[in-house]
């Protein structure tokens, strides 16, 4: 079998994808609210090992419909080293039929749009974009090394090549003090963008991270179940996306929604009401999960 480098994270989407390193770790890996990558020094893996963990995968697997290039920002190899992997890609599985990756935003502003087309051109068919605020100073505050800004063009830049592009919201992340700006400018920079898909987190603390200890040593306050579902309802109510496909299913949020945007926002609306009016129950703390 392939021979992973550390833990290896993928989109829960990707379950049933080959999943390959292009890259190890994260090219950033300063946010405050994640530990996936801390292990990790960030590298680009070079081209012969990419390609030998392809060569191991097409020997053991007799079709692989889907692949997802890792670790947390594959697209922070150089556009001709990316290209190269997505041809011995279509070279060596030809019944593929889409391929996908993390992109951070740099690693998507340091391309020309010629380049991303290109790249969609060779297979690559969605980006998942991790966006947690669009308040600046939540994302300041986090360390997310990005204004909003500069994340709505990089998601623009991907939908302009033709890719999909998947965003990534943090419910929480901005505290109680800024839940109300985090929902309604994460709801702006989502209505710039216009994703395929808006996946929506919660955010939950499980191993060692620099907020987790703000939190624990009270510089840090974690939102409770009822104000995030009251967070989420002001996000959803500001939030102007047509045809996104929104899931606030992860085992991280304490209410489940589901639906495409902007036809089933009021559903969304009223279960989130429902759940504030006490009608609908909050996941439990003992089944949340990263």
């Amino acid at each position: 079998m392939i021979p992973y480098e550390g833990r290896v994270f993928r989109p829960p989407s990707e379950a049933y994808s080959l999943i390959v390193q292009a890259t190890i770790g994260c090219s950033h890996n300063r946010c405050t609210f994640c530990d996936m990558y801390k292990e990790k020094r960030f590298r680009v893996r070079r081209l012969e090992e990419v390609k030998a963990d392809f060569d191991l995968a097409r020997a053991a697997y007799q079709r692989v419909d889907r692949i997802f290039l890792a670790d947390g920002d594959a697209l922070m190899c150089p556009a001709a080293h990316l290209a190269e992997i997505l041809r011995y890609i279509r070279e060596k599985f030809p019944e593929c039929e889409r391929v996908t990756s993390y992109g951070s935003p740099k690693s998507i502003l340091v391309k020309t749009q010629e380049e991303l087309n290109e790249l969609h051109e060779l297979g690559l068919e969605m980006v998942y974009l991790g966006l947690e605020s669009g308040s600046d100073e939540v994302l300041r505050r986090v360390n997310k090394g990005e204004t909003a800004a500069e994340i709505v063009r990089a998601g623009q830049m991907v939908k302009a090549a033709g890719m999909k592009l998947s965003v990534t919201a943090i419910a929480g992340l901005g505290s109680l003090e800024r839940s109300e700006e985090h929902a309604v400018q994460t709801a702006r920079a989502l209505s710039e963008m216009k994703p395929e898909y808006i996946g929506l987190l919660t955010l939950l603390f499980e191993l060692p991270t620099p907020l987790m200890r703000d939190w624990e040593e009270g510089r840090f306050y974690l939102m409770e179940p009822v104000e995030i579902a009251a967070e989420t309802l002001t996000l959803l109510e500001n939030i102007d996306s047509e045809g996104s496909v929104f899931r606030a299913n992860h085992a991280s949020n304490y209410v489940n929604l589901a639906g495409t945007l902007n036809r089933d926002r009021e559903s969304m609306c009223a279960r989130l009401r429902e759940a504030l009016a006490g009608k609908v129950r909050f996941r439990s703390e003992a089944f949340r999960a990263r």
